[in-house]
């Protein structure tokens, strides 16, 4: 069967769904590789596409189904923002954390829609709705930007809890706006207003509820296979949503977000590999809903956009957003600062776009007529936000003393002598360095030269709240429990990416009954050693040396004048840290600086090295 459209110009909806998909993910691996906002590439994307070179107009190829599309992929995006907010997380919380939810999330919600209808110049209906939505400041967007601007622990936290927490509470904002005008609307009297609104809340609620129940209890008493959990959740999902919809118009996306809370906090132990896979749905949904949208957007909308528009941007940036943060930390120990940074970082992000765009066109059909604002004020804020707080943040984090180093740290798990000497060589390059180990002894060595340790589980709670996790970029797995560094690996994997995550060799890696599959655990580094041929060597005298290679004094020079050493890192002039793997050499041959493991009696040029070497 052909691809193409009997209809001139347009295209078949297959095709339009393969270009939707290819440009949602394709511009998320491009900003991955240009470390830009994927959002930014999103809507540069879809902007091209729609309205500038006309090659993809939603409504013309996809046609009627583009509004349940949108509508069932809000759902699971929101569905997946109460499946991030759990409650024990929020109880261990900084006290600066719950301000900004407790306080901040109801001021932001009632800032914003005076900023809305005073300065922009909607209707109540409209700031109401949009207002709620606007609490949210962009989880996925927060999360990349704090890894490129690596701020210190404080702020980051605050930001990124803040992030996370405010996502499923914006949309519940949005959708009780939405549900308040759509009773007034359609109400014959207030007294019938506020029944079918508390009906509304209470049927959404109770529904979310006992789906979430029915899903956490069958999951923890095994009703449901492993390998049928996900497609379950998926189905009920869909189906709570539509039963909702069906039961009261417009209550599904409470619904549904209150079933993903329920289920955050019911402790299941298949939760993370749940969050996961929803975490990647999302991001495919989230890809295309912004596709969708910003190619949906024509010139007439844009040009709705006036001075007002832009006037109201630069009151949520410099007014609403700081106000609120400045607000809600009043009586909390936090420095100036501090508040300043978190102030006026606000990022927006899609869910706003897509949430707004769903709302509009329900307000629009309600007669609301200045809802069709709504996308373009959406896009508007999201665009500023997100180039502004991309370019700036770092810098303005830095003038206020507030941003650590450039390079990426790494985080060495498993206190030991030579734990401490490789994390004494890296900190004295200037690389972040924290060695973590639920035995106190086991850091002692690290403590004696000062290095930064964590007491405990790194794959505890205590480890994701008192950890900043934004400065580090690779860990590095060095218990002397094999299982232990295998574990911690494959756990912190999807994290820090595959290539970012490393390990001793297993003592018994060689051996077919003992070997692992490729899929757990990390790379292997130090040549391959184990941790008893570490500590071995590290009795015997051997020391984390680094020397420079230069023109003149080559790798070849190196290795012929340390034939044992074990190569361990490489770190160049522009500051990019590299851990080499076994049976690996440099990339670079010159101007760079090698950390190797090195006998005392191997001979090293002193004039190349800048370390005669560290325990």
């Amino acid at each position: 069967m052909a691809i193409e459209s009997a209809a001139d110009g347009a295209l078949a909806p297959v095709m339009s769904f393969a270009l939707v998909g290819a440009l949602g993910v394709g511009a998320q691996w491009a900003a991955w590789r240009l470390r830009m906002p994927a959002i930014v590439l999103m809507l540069l994307a879809g902007l091209l596409i729609g309205p500038v070179l006309g090659v993809f107009d939603p409504s013309r190829d996809i046609g009627p189904l583009m509004a349940p599309m949108i509508s069932i992929a809000v759902a699971i995006i929101l569905f997946e923002g109460g499946l991030t907010l759990n409650l024990h997380s929020l109880r261990g919380a900084a006290e600066g954390v719950k301000r900004l939810i407790v306080l901040g999330a109801p001021l932001g919600w009632l800032l914003s829609t005076l900023a809305l209808h005073y300065v922009a110049g909607l209707g109540w209906a409209s700031s109401a709705v949009f207002g709620g939505i606007m609490i949210v400041t962009g989880p996925t967007v927060i999360a990349p930007l704090l890894r490129q601007a690596r701020l210190n622990r404080r702020p980051a936290q605050l930001l990124q809890w803040e992030a996370i927490v405010n996502d499923p509470i914006g949309a519940l904002a949005a959708v009780l706006a939405f549900q308040v005008v759509l009773v007034l609307n359609t109400a014959e009297t207030m007294g019938d207003a506020a029944w079918d609104m508390a009906r509304g809340i209470v049927v959404a609620a109770v529904m979310g509820v006992a789906a979430g129940a029915i899903i956490s209890e069958s999951f923890r008493r095994a009703w449901v296979p492993e390998y049928m959990k996900v497609p379950v959740l998926f189905a009920a999902l869909l189906g709570v949503f539509a039963l909702s919809d069906t039961v009261l118009h417009e209550s599904g996306l409470l619904a549904v977000t209150v079933m993903g809370i329920w289920i955050a906090n019911a402790d299941l132990p298949s939760y993370t590999e749940m969050r996961r896979f929803k975490e990647h749905a999302t991001i495919l949904l989230v890809s295309g809903v912004f596709i969708l949208l910003a190619a949906n957007m024509d010139f007439e909308k844009l040009a709705m956009l006036n001075w007002r528009a832009l006037a109201f941007v630069i009151v949520v940036i410099l007014v609403v957003r700081p106000l609120t943060v400045m607000i809600s930390l009043v009586g909390t120990k936090l420095p100036m600062r501090e508040r300043l940074l978190v102030g006026l970082t606000g990022p927006r992000g899609v869910v706003l776009v897509a949430v707004a765009g769903l709302f509009a066109e329900r307000l629009v059909a309600m007669g609301v007529a200045d809802a069709a604002l709504l996308g373009p004020l959406a896009f508007a804020l999201v665009a500023a936000t997100v180039v502004l707080n991309g370019f700036s943040l770092r810098p303005f984090a830095a003038a206020l003393g507030l941003a650590g180093k450039g390079i990426p740290g790494v985080i060495i798990v498993g206190g030991s002598r030579f734990a401490a000497a490789f994390g004494e060589a890296l900190q004295k390059r200037e690389v972040p360095v924290l060695i973590a180990d639920p035995n106190r002894g086991r850091l002692r060595s690290a403590r004696e030269v000062g290095l930064p340790v964590f007491f405990g589980d790194i794959l505890s709670e205590a480890a994701e709240h008192g950890v900043e996790v934004t400065s580090y970029g690779r860990v590095l797995a060095v218990s002397d429990n094999d299982a232990y560094n295998t574990l911690v690996a494959t756990d912190l994997g999807p994290e820090f990416g595959r290539d970012n995550v490393f390990q001793l060799k297993r003592t018994k890696q060689d051996s077919p009954r003992h070997a692992l599959p490729a899929t757990l655990g990390g790379r292997a580094i130090a040549g391959g050693q184990t941790y008893l041929d570490l500590t071995s060597k590290m009795n015997a005298g051997w020391r984390v040396r680094a020397t420079n290679l230069t023109e003149e004094y080559t790798f070849e020079n190196w290795r012929a004048a340390n034939p044992d050493a074990i190569l361990l890192a490489e770190h160049d002039e522009g500051g990019d840290l590299r851990l080499i793997v076994a049976d690996e050499d440099p990339r670079k041959q010159k101007d760079v600086t090698l950390l190797s493991l090195s006998p005392e009696n191997d001979t090293l040029d002193a004039a190349k090295a800048d370390n005669e070497g560290t325990e």
